[in-house]
C-alpha cells in the first residue's frame, strides 16, 4: 500500500503521553508540514503557535478545561506539546484552511512516531482579552480566530486499533 495512505489509516487521535520532551526538531518538522496544506486561493492565513514552555502549556490547560460542561484535570492529555492554530478571519477560507493545516500536522507527527489529538475550544479561549494580550505580545495583531490546539507527544502506550469504517458513506456516481 502507498506509505502516504498507509499513514492515513494507521493515525488515531493519542488521549494519553508520556512526560518526554517533544525534540524541537520534530516539531519543527511537524509545524513546517502545517504551512504546506491547501488553502483557498493559497492565501495561507494561519499562524501556528508551538508552546512546549511547562508554565504556559498548563495555563492554557487550565483555561481550556473551564470551557468543558465537565471539566478534566488536563484537556491535553499530558502532552508536553501543544500546537495552537489561528486563523485571519478577513479570509473567506479561514476555517477549512486552519483546519487543513491540522491535519497535515496530525499526519506530521504520526509518521514521525509522535502521537497526537485535537483539542477544540480554541476559539473561545482566544476570543479572551488576556489571550488576546498573550498573542499581541507574541506580536500577532489583528483578528484572528482560534482553529484548534494540537496536543503532541510521544504515546504512553499503543495506539488503539481503528474502529470499522461506517458502512454506505460513500457513493459513486458513474
Amino acid at each position: 500500500m502507498n506509505a502516504i495512505i498507509e499513514n492515513m489509516k494507521t493515525r488515531r487521535s493519542v488521549r494519553a503521553f508520556k512526560n518526554d520532551p517533544v525534540p524541537e526538531a520534530l516539531l519543527e518538522q511537524i509545524v513546517e508540514a502545517g504551512t504546506y496544506a491547501a488553502s483557498g486561493h493559497d492565501r495561507q492565513p494561519w499562524v501556528i503557535i508551538t508552546v512546549t514552555q511547562k508554565e504556559m502549556r498548563d495555563r492554557l490547560s487550565q483555561v481550556n478545561a473551564t470551557f468543558l460542561e465537565h471539566p478534566v484535570k488536563d484537556p491535553f492529555y499530558n502532552a508536553p506539546a501543544i500546537i495552537i492554530v489561528l486563523t485571519r478571519t478577513d479570509v473567506p477560507t479561514h476555517i477549512p484552511d486552519g483546519t487543513l493545516a491540522i491535519g497535515n500536522m496530525m499526519l506530521a507527527a504520526h509518521s514521525l512516531g509522535l502521537g497526537s489529538c485535537w483539542i477544540n475550544r480554541a476559539r473561545e479561549e482566544f476570543q479572551m482579552p488576556e489571550w488576546q494580550e498573550w498573542l499581541a505580545s507574541l506580536g500577532i495583531e489583528g483578528a484572528y480566530e482560534g482553529i484548534g490546539h494540537l496536543a503532541v507527544g510521544y504515546p504512553e502506550g499503543p495506539l488503539p486499533q481503528a474502529r470499522p469504517r461506517k458502512e454506505q458513506r460513500t457513493y459513486w456516481v458513474k
